[in-house]
C-alpha cells in the first residue's frame, strides 16, 4: 500500500497544479476528439456516399490519428480522459482525487457537445440536428461493453506496468481497430455518446438509444475495472 500510495502522488505530481486548467484540458480535450470524431463522420458520407464501409474506415482512421495526438498534448495537464469511465476508474484505482473526476466529467460531457456543434457548423449544417440513427441492438450493447472494458483494460494495465509513454498510441490503435471489431463501432464513452446525439450524421446515436450505449459502457468501465486489478493489482514505477 505504501508503495502504491507513492506511486500515485509521482503520477499526479506531473500534472498541473491548477485545477481549473486541468478542467479546461478535459473540456478542449473533448471537444477536439467529438468535433474530429463528428467532422470525420460528415466528411466521409460526403466524400463517400455510396460505400458505407469506406465512410467507416475513413471515420474510424481520423479517430486512430487524432486520438495519440489529443493525448499526448494533454496527458501532462489533465492527463487526457475525455471520457467519464476512465476518470471514474482512475479514482477507484486509487490514482486521481474523487474531486478531480467530479470536476472532469461535466467538462467532457459539454465539451463533447460543444466539439459535436463546431463540426455540424463547419461543415455548413445546422448547429444542433438530434440525430435518428437507432444502434441499440443486444448486439451492441454486449459490444459497448467489449469495447469499454478493453479500453479500460489497455489503459490502466499500461499505466500500472511502467509503461505510461505507450498509452497514447495504444489507445489510437485499440480504437482504430474497435471500430471495425465490434458491432456498435466503439463508442465506449459516455461524454461522447451524448455528444453525438447532436448531429444527425454518419456518427451520430439517436437519443432512445443513447442511454442504452451509457448503461453499456458504465458496465463495461466495470468489467474493465475488475480486469485492471486482477492482472495489475499493484502500480510499479512508471518508464514515461
Amino acid at each position: 500500500m505504501r508503495v502504491s500510495r507513492l506511486h500515485d502522488r509521482s503520477a499526479l505530481a506531473h500534472l498541473d497544479q491548477r485545477v481549473d486548467r486541468r478542467v479546461a484540458a478535459e473540456f478542449l480535450g473533448s471537444a477536439l476528439l467529438a468535433a474530429v470524431v463528428v467532422g470525420s463522420g460528415i466528411a466521409a458520407e460526403r466524400l463517400s456516399p455510396s460505400d458505407v464501409g469506406l465512410q467507416l474506415l475513413e471515420n474510424a482512421l481520423a479517430t486512430a490519428l487524432a486520438l495519440p495526438v489529443l493525448i499526448l498534448l494533454f496527458i501532462h495537464i489533465s492527463g487526457a480522459h475525455f471520457n467519464p469511465v476512465v476518470s471514474l476508474a482512475d479514482s477507484a484505482l486509487g490514482m486521481r482525487s474523487w474531486r478531480d473526476t467530479v470536476l472532469y466529467i461535466p467538462a467532457q460531457i459539454l465539451g463533447c457537445i460543444g466539439g459535436a456543434v463546431l463540426a455540424n457548423l463547419m461543415f455548413g449544417a445546422s448547429a444542433v440536428s438530434w440525430s435518428a440513427k437507432d444502434r441499440l441492438t443486444p448486439g451492441t450493447f454486449l459490444a459497448e461493453i467489449v469495447a469499454t472494458a478493453g479500453l479500460v483494460l489497455v489503459v490502466f494495465v499500461l499505466a500500472r506496468t511502467g509503461r505510461a509513454s505507450v498509452i497514447p498510441a495504444a489507445v489510437g490503435a485499440y480504437i482504430g481497430a474497435a471500430y471495425f471489431f465490434t458491432a456498435s463501432t466503439s463508442f465506449a464513452n459516455p461524454a461522447i455518446t451524448i455528444g453525438r446525439m447532436f448531429s444527425d450524421s454518419f456518427a451520430g446515436i439517436a437519443p432512445s438509444s443513447s442511454l442504452g450505449f451509457i448503461a453499456a459502457q458504465l458496465i463495461g468501465g466495470g468489467v474493465g475495472y475488475a480486469l485492471v486489478r486482477y492482472f495489475a493489482p499493484s502500480p510499479v514505477a512508471s518508464g514515461a
